[in-house]
């Protein structure tokens, strides 16, 4: 089967909805595919004890404040689902799922969007699948040789299932920390860090981190010193349950170990820890596999871009990857202002084809 579009964007999570809102507002025809069988994103796969780093005010997308989550000063992944559906329907966007992409090939003055349930046919596409999808494990001597369990932040779910285990979480960032402080209280846990934690102030939530990483790219931008951004105040944002957690003394991080043997990790002076279980909070890496017929990677797999525009597809726009698409563009606060950046251009680029 096949469609026209105006524009297809690409994932319905929170960077696609913002797309929506702002192609809607300019009164531009589009589409969304997500490949999720319901609303939510990637957030309907995370780990049960996840809390956002803002307050609930911070995390809203462009034209609807998430509204408070009773009790909970930092709102819990279900609310964050139960937002973002509602986002969706009250805003009436044109979502089709499940629908996987299969790639993104140019077609004439069109690019042509092949799915698993039929072929698109638009004048613009917003690439905004995230990276939850893509992983990365690090590479580390003796990994294949572990022979308890490995598994990476995507497939944590509970403290439940490790309860009395030997656990280590390895990682620096905040889905570690968060993690760390899950199973601080009912497991055998050892934290590992490249470096030290660094916590920033108890008093900084997600609102200070974009308006940081905001002040940042305005600095670049204008040709000013490059202030640090976001990674010059801390890696870790000390939500609740994390504070209780450090404040007990409970997480600890050791430097991190240089090789895996059968039964457990090992450092570099021969000091082993026994383990059952290693969670690797090791990041992630971009979803763009949908990409590769345009043949758009640089060296390292990276695509050029101005602003959230490919440099080598003009009609190609990646949203909500990281500061390379836009000042903390992942977040769910950040992601509002290049999605209205993006929907701009693309109208834009139709006006200029009717003319």
């Amino acid at each position: 089967m096949t469609h026209t579009s105006q524009v297809v964007v690409i994932g319905g999570g929170q960077a696609g909805l913002a797309a929506g809102y702002h192609l809607r507002r300019l009164g531009i025809d589009f589409v969304i595919l997500d490949a999720q069988t319901t609303p939510g994103g990637a957030w309907q796969h995370a780990w049960d004890s996840l809390r956002l780093f803002s307050p609930a005010a911070y995390s809203s997308l462009p034209g609807r404040l998430m509204p408070q989550q009773p009790g909970e000063p930092y709102p819990d992944v279900q609310h964050v689902v139960q937002y973002l559906a509602d986002y969706e329907k009250r805003y009436e966007l044109p979502v089709e799922r499940p629908v996987g992409v299969l790639g993104v090939h140019r077609d004439g003055q069109h690019l042509r969007v092949e799915t698993d349930s039929g072929t698109w046919h638009a004048r613009a596409v917003i690439s905004a699948t995230g990276t939850w999808w893509r992983p990365f494990l690090p590479a580390v001597p003796g990994r294949a040789d572990f022979e308890g369990r490995q598994l990476h932040t995507v497939e944590y779910g509970t403290s439940n299932d490790f309860s009395g285990q030997r656990v280590v979480v390895v990682g620096g960032g905040n889905s570690a920390a968060q993690i760390a402080a899950d199973l601080a209280y009912d497991t055998q846990l050892t934290w590992v860090t490249q470096r030290p934690p660094r916590y920033l102030a108890d008093d900084i939530d997600g609102r200070a981190l974009f308006d940081t990483a905001t002040a940042r790219r305005r600095a670049l931008d204008e040709g000013r010193t490059d202030t640090g951004g976001v990674a010059s105040l801390g890696d870790i944002v000390a939500v609740p349950p994390v504070r209780e957690a450090r404040d007990r003394g409970l997480l600890k991080a050791s430097p991190m170990f240089s090789r895996l043997v059968p039964g457990g990790v090992e450092w570099a002076d021969g000091t082993r820890a026994e383990t059952d279980a290693i969670i690797w909070c090791t990041g992630f890496r971009p979803t763009l596999s949908h990409l590769a017929p345009l043949q758009l990677r640089g060296l390292r797999g990276h695509i050029a871009t101005e602003g959230t525009r490919a440099v080598d597809e003009p009609r190609l726009h990646l949203l909500g990857y990281g500061d390379w698409t836009g000042p903390a563009s992942a977040t769910l606060i950040g992601v509002g202002r290049p999605a209205r950046e993006a929907a701009r251009e693309i109208s834009a680029l139709l006006t200029a084809g009717t003319t």
